[in-house]
């Protein structure tokens, strides 16, 4: 039991650290951006893989229902990781590589926020989306960890959590998203 109790301690010390290192002003900077896209009706895309593709799920969500603020329009959000028949044809038909860029390929237009949520930052397909969204004029903002991968240079507007471990990275990928979903529900 010893073994559990010390792995438990570490790890929410690791987690603590790593939240009290964030940076609150890309934070900010990532509620204004959503901000703006809110006030302009333009439409917020989200993706990533595996657990980020859960967060990504989630985020949508409460972007769309837990970020109401009467007297304000509504988020648009779209997660694309939630259609799976559209991601395995994609999948099937072209590459793995291309299941999110074809979808925004549909959607996406200028003044569009994609949100790309990779742990490592150098997942192909969310690469591959932000690529395709700064085509078409879609602003792009990255979560990622680790040393923030290629999606650190590539988007627009990144977090990078300073942390090694994924575990910790997708639990405070999911923090973040809660925090600037409560930042734009009460802002004024």
């Amino acid at each position: 039991m010893n073994k559990a109790k010390n792995t438990i301690q570490t790890y929410l010390s690791q987690v603590g650290a790593t939240l009290a290192d964030l940076p609150v002003e890309t934070i900010e900077r990532i509620v204004e951006s959503l901000r703006e896209a809110r006030a302009r009706r333009k439409q917020v895309f989200l993706l990533g893989n595996g657990g980020s593709a859960a967060t990504a799920s989630h985020f949508a969500c409460d972007l769309a229902k837990g970020a109401i603020n009467p007297g304000k329009p509504r988020l648009r959000a779209i997660a694309l990781t939630d259609n799976m028949p559209l991601l395995s044809a994609w999948a099937n038909d072209t590459s793995y590589d291309d299941i999110f860029t074809q979808q925004l390929e549909n959607l996406v237009e200028s003044g569009d926020v994609v949100i790309a949520i990779s742990g490592s930052g150098d997942s192909v397909n969310v690469l591959n989306a932000v690529r395709l969204a700064h085509s078409a004029g879609a602003t792009t903002i990255g979560l990622t960890g680790f040393d923030g991968g290629k999606l650190k240079d590539m988007a627009d507007l990144c977090l990078v959590v300073p942390n090694n471990c994924m575990e910790q990275v997708e639990d405070i990928h999911l923090l973040l998203e809660h925090v600037i979903t409560t930042c734009l529900r009460e802002s004024e």
